[in-house]
Parts: structure tokens; sequence; C-alpha cells
């Protein structure tokens, strides 16, 4: 067999299949309008029609790589800079010295150090709904891993797979449920309590699986490089900058409304800070931080053609005829196979719509006053959106960040679809288990 397309081509290929798609799929467009108090576009229910537009040329093709780009430069700095800081603290020794610390420390415990990686990094999916900062951290965590004797599979799964849990099942996802429940008219954070109980079966099954996959697949130990080495005072002071940063960018996201830019500077800054107290000077700091941004481009530009996918469908007018088509027969189902077929379309619909924040404002208008008609609560309603959509995560090929993940792991698409479509129909049967369970109870 030739060998498998990489993650450029692949969405190369994507984009130009859109483009295709915009000259077979008929177009249509919802009615919008601008919510004047909070300035956010809302779309009006039953008001999609057909439209003659011009269809994009091949030069709006082609322009759409570059747009694609540029619409998520935020997401390409905040890699670049992670990656570049990363590197910067590597090249101190800090970072090699701080894992060889732990390495030991967990030394018989690898299965413990697997759940406590899970738990943090599906933590940082519940609160701050984290895929693209996995990025730049992968070279790190392939280096932790495998010096426990964890395959490439394993660490993905443990850090990645554990982001999209946390938040896909998250109550508090300030991307997903919370932007899902604005636009359902819900108060925030409503429901908790349910969803909290549902996140912690899928973490416990999701952990349970991954630790089964592990044991079953381990590898030599590699040995750190620095293995013989102590951690100094230096290092010591660097990698408790390095905490400090993470829990200030996480209070800023929080409670100061932080974006990727507040955490790009914040990463910036403690790069520059690390390389001046590690010793390597103003110039080699600047050296060690270009080395990191180049080992952080290919990823940076896989994110951004993810997002010309999306372009392509909008501006060739079908992004709405899709959504049309999805969710349109759902009016002739029970409130319990509405529900899970619900779900099942927000998992299709994210191959398109690869943006999840996006596929809530997109979806959550058109669903809700449908899920009134139907008597399916609007609670229920948003939970179908967020298991189905955020979970797609795992598997779509137009989800930058993964494409980005599986490209430093040189890992093809197709071993990890193969390998990865398991755990994640696994975790969708435990979603609709929950939304058949929300109906039953008359979950509000």
């Amino acid at each position: 067999m030739k060998k498998f397309p990489n993650a450029f081509v692949i969405l190369i290929a994507v984009i130009i299949f859109a483009w295709i798609l915009t000259y077979f799929i008929p177009q249509g467009s919802y009615e919008r309008i601008v919510d004047e108090v909070t300035g956010t576009t809302k779309v009006l229910d039953n008001s999609y029609q057909t439209v003659d537009a011009e269809n994009l040329s091949a030069l709006d093709l082609i322009v759409a790589i570059p747009r694609g780009l540029i619409g998520r430069a935020d997401a390409i700095v905040l890699i670049l800079l992670i990656g570049g800081c990363f590197y910067v603290i590597e090249k101190t020794g800090a970072l090699n010295q701080g894992l060889v610390k732990l390495v030991n420390v967990l030394e018989g415990k690898e299965t413990m150090a697997l759940i406590i990686v899970s738990a943090l990094y599906t933590a940082a999916g519940v609160s701050i709904g984290m895929q693209e900062e996995v990025i730049a951290m992968i070279p790190i965590l392939l280096l932790f891993g495998k010096s426990l004797g964890y395959n490439t599979f394993t660490i993905i799964l443990m850090s990645y797979g554990s982001t999209v849990i946390g938040s896909s099942f998250s109550p508090s996802n300030p991307f997903a449920v919370m932007i899902a429940q604005k636009e359902a008219g819900l108060p925030l954070l409503s429901g908790s309590e349910f969803r909290l109980v549902v996140l912690l079966v899928a973490f416990v099954v999701w952990t349970l699986y991954v630790i089964r996959y592990a044991n079953k697949n381990r590898i030599e130990k590699i040995k750190m490089p620095s293995a013989h080495e102590s951690m100094t005072t230096r290092s010591k002071i660097i990698l408790l900058l390095l905490c400090g940063t993470f829990g200030g960018v996480i209070y800023g996201l929080l409670y100061l409304d932080w974006g990727f830019n507040e955490m790009s500077a914040s990463f910036f800054a403690l790069g520059i800070v690390a390389g001046l107290i590690g010793k390597l000077g103003v110039n080699k700091t600047g050296e060690s931080y270009i080395a990191g941004f180049k080992e952080m481009v290919f990823a940076s530009i896989i994110l951004g053609l993810a997002n010309s996918i999306s372009l392509i469908l909008k501006e060739g007018m079908i992004m709405d005829t899709i959504v049309y088509g999805l969710f349109g027969p759902l009016k002739y189902l029970s409130p319990s196979v509405s529900a899970v077929f619900m779900m099942v379309s927000h998992s299709l619909l994210h191959f398109p719509v690869p943006s999840y924040s996006g596929q809530a404002v997109l979806t959550m208008p058109i669903l809700v006053p449908l899920s009134d008609l139907i008597g399916l609560s609007r609670q229920t309603c948003v939970l179908a959106y967020q298991y189905g959509a955020v979970m797609a995560d795992m598997i779509v090929p137009t989800n930058g960040a993964l494409m980005a993940v599986l490209a430093l792991c040189k890992i093809p698409y197709n071993k990890w679809f193969t390998f990865a479509i398991k755990p994640t129909l696994l975790i969708l049967l435990i979603g609709a288990i929950a939304l058949v369970i929300a109906v039953a109870i008359g979950y509000q």
C-alpha cells in the first residue's frame, strides 16, 4: 500500500472537495439578525430558503487558504509562542531535570501517572475547553510518556483525548455549553448536577479504557537525556514560574475574560525570563525561540488550513443547506430518538464546522424552536450538541488541533482514525444513554 497522505495533503484535498460541493449542493440561507444588546448574530428559525448566488471561482478557492490562516492567526501565534517558550525552557535544562525528577518519583507507579495526567487534562477541558494549547506540549508529553513506557497512542489519549472528554461533558466549558445555553435562552451553568454525574461516568470509562490499552501496549522505557543530572536552583525557579504562568493563565481565562492574545503574551514573557534565568543570554534565548517556532510551524499551518474549509462552505452558500438537511427530519421523531439523532447529526456537522463554538451559534437558534415543538427540553438539546459536536474532535480531519497533534506525533490520519473510532463510539454511547435518561427524567 502506498504511503497514506499526510495532514497537509488531506486538508488541501478536503478544501478542494468542499469547493466542488458548492457546485452540487443547493445554495440556501437562513435569515439572520444582530442582537442590539449583545452584538451577536442570531439565526431566525423557519427562515431557511434557497438562494441563487454566484458560485465560487477557482481564485476564491485559492484565496480561501491564506484567509483561513489569517482567520486563526490568534491561535497560530499562541502555538508558536508556547512552542518557543517550551523550547527555551528545554534548552535551560530545567524541563529535562524536572521530568527526570517526576519520572523517578513515579517509578513503579506508571498507572497512577497515567490517571493523574488524564485527570489534569480532563480538568483543563472542563474548565477552559483546552485543545490548541496541547499542540505545543506534545514534544514534552512524548518525552515524558515514553520515559514511563507508554507508546504514542497512549500519550495522545491521556492528553489530547482527555481534554476532548472534559470539553465534551463539561458543565462549564465557556466555548461550548455556556455559549449553547446562552443561545438557547437558559441560565448559564444551569443543569450542572446532571452534567457532572455524566462527566464522572465518562471520565471513569475513558480512563479505564486508556489504562487497559496502555498496559497491553507497553514499550521499552526511554531514558531521559539528563537522567544523571540533579535539579539546580535555577531550574527549580524556572519550573515554579512555569507552574505560576499556567495558574495565572487559567485564572485569566476564567475570571478576566482573557483570550489567546493574553495567553500568548504570558508564555512569551515566561520564555524570555526563563532564558535569562537559565543563563542562555539574550542571543541564545532568541535563537532558541526561533528554533521553537520552526518546530511548531507545520502544526500551525495545519490549524489554519482547517479553517479554510468552513470559509469555502459558508461563502459557497451551502453551510446552511447542510444544517437544514441534517436537522430538518428530526421533527418527525419521538423526543428520545430525536435527542440521540440530534447528537449524531451534530457529530456529522462537525466535519464541515470544526469550531464547536461556531457550531453552537449556527445551530442552537434553529434547534431550540424545533426542540420546543417536539417536546424535547432545551437543556437536553444543549446536551445533544455538546456530546455530539465536541466528541467529534477525536476523529474529524477538519479539526486543526487534532491534525496538528498527529503531525507532531508522526501518526498518519488513517491509523489514528482506525485506532480512535472505537473509544470515540464508546463515549458517544454513554452520551446517547445520558440523553435517553435526560428525556425520561424530564431534565430541565
